[in-house]
């Protein structure tokens, strides 16, 4: 994390972290309207998923279903009476955008090959341990929720998180810090007493044999 008294020794604010532009002010809270407007929808739609009994595809399904049926009741009477057509806008996916998401997705997936990479062939004992604490959590995590409920969690917990992060900055700065310093002394302590022990007693059965 480097000696800043910041997390990962930034000098950037969370705002610019996070993109500085829509998807950050709606993270961060600072358009509260379209912040609770998600929060309001997200709720009203696990409730339906969990009291209705249906399940993401059927509800889906559903809602297309109806959605192309009025769709195409509204054309066809419009063209009997002389009427304007459903006001919809053309839709097409331009060979640009494609080429973006597909850069975009390209280069995360070529970063998490590299990552996985190093960690199977043990170049990086780091990240070997980041990841298996955060597979482990979320093993435990799926574990007691459903898949629904897990999005929603994760939904609130991202609108929440942050925000709440950026208003109390420097206390959970200092807090987290101090911890991290901690592990990574016991971590020390743990490489030098067992890793090595067990690398010495290799090394004695090499000679040995």
């Amino acid at each position: 994390m480097g000696s800043s008294d910041k997390l990962f020794n930034r000098q950037t604010s969370l705002h610019q972290i996070l993109g500085g532009g829509f998807v950050a002010d709606v993270v961060l809270w600072r358009r509260k309207d379209v912040t609770v407007g998600i929060l309001v929808v997200t709720l009203f739609a696990w409730v339906v998923f969990e009291r209705s009994g249906y399940t993401l595809l059927s509800l889906v399904s559903s809602v297309f279903f109806l959605l192309f049926t009025i769709l195409f009741i509204w054309a066809k009477s419009a063209e009997i009476l002389n009427r304007p057509a459903p006001p919809l806008p053309h839709l097409y996916l331009s060979e640009e955008m494609v080429n973006e998401a597909a850069c975009f997705i390209r280069s995360h997936i070529n970063m998490l090959l590299s990552v996985s990479e190093d960690i199977a062939l043990g170049k990086d004992t780091n990240m070997f341990v980041k990841v298996s604490g955060g597979l482990m959590l979320v093993a435990v995590i799926g574990g007691l929720a459903d898949f629904l409920t897990l999005g929603y969690t994760s939904l609130v917990i991202v609108l929440t998180v942050p925000a709440l992060y950026e208003k109390y900055e420097d206390q959970v700065d200092a807090y987290v810090l101090m911890a991290y310093r901690k592990l990574w002394q016991l971590y020390h302590k743990f490489d030098a007493v067992c890793v090595s022990k067990v690398q010495r007693l290799s090394l004695e059965k090499k000679k040995l044999s």
